[in-house]
């Protein structure tokens, strides 16, 4: 594999600089945004993607090249979204998966009308605990057990947190609504 990206790693992980910066110039929009689903501000998204990154460049070497690079990047940088909530103690659980109800499909009725801003702006709302279970479900596809794991919680509460974090979005959308 001699791609332009190849090449790139190579440089990086020989400690050049300029290949580093061309990394991440290359990739920190994405990965901003990533960042910024996962946060409440500005501030908390740079300090995940600049540690992130800190990460990226010191495992290059251990990257096999094997499947997506973007992906691999992309998971280090949400393990270090859910290891900055856990060394900040902000995530929080709730388990009451019986109370939650969700209402019909309000989403599909109301996204039309928003833009992606105002979306995201109701994501970063979430409480913590719903925002990190609704990232990695419904946005990074991770299923239940996977999220569990990784966020060390029951599966259980993760389908409850998904659930509740549902329910309180269609509570905004339908507020936007109104």
């Amino acid at each position: 594999m001699f791609s332009e990206e190849a090449k790139l790693i190579e440089e990086c992980i020989k400690g050049s600089r300029k290949a580093q910066k061309e990394l991440y110039d290359k990739y920190n929009a994405l990965f901003f945004s990533l960042c910024l689903r996962y946060t409440h501000t500005r501030e908390e998204a740079e300090d995940i993607l600049i540690t992130g990154f800190m990460e990226i460049f010191e495992s290059l070497p251990n990257y096999k090249q094997e499947g997506s690079f973007e992906g691999w990047m992309k998971k280090i940088l949400i393990h270090k979204a859910i290891d900055y909530f856990r060394a900040n103690k902000k995530y929080q659980v709730n388990v009451d998966i019986e109370e939650v109800e969700t209402e019909g499909s309000i989403i599909n009725t109301v996204v039309q009308d928003m833009d992606a801003k105002y979306i995201l702006k109701q994501i970063q709302a979430m409480p913590d605990g719903y925002q990190q279970v609704f990232n990695l479900y419904a946005i990074e596809g991770y299923k239940h057990i996977e999220i569990a794991k990784m966020l060390n919680i029951s599966e259980s509460t993760s389908k409850s947190q998904y659930a509740k974090a549902k329910k309180w979005l269609q509570q905004k959308l339908k507020d936007y609504k109104s």
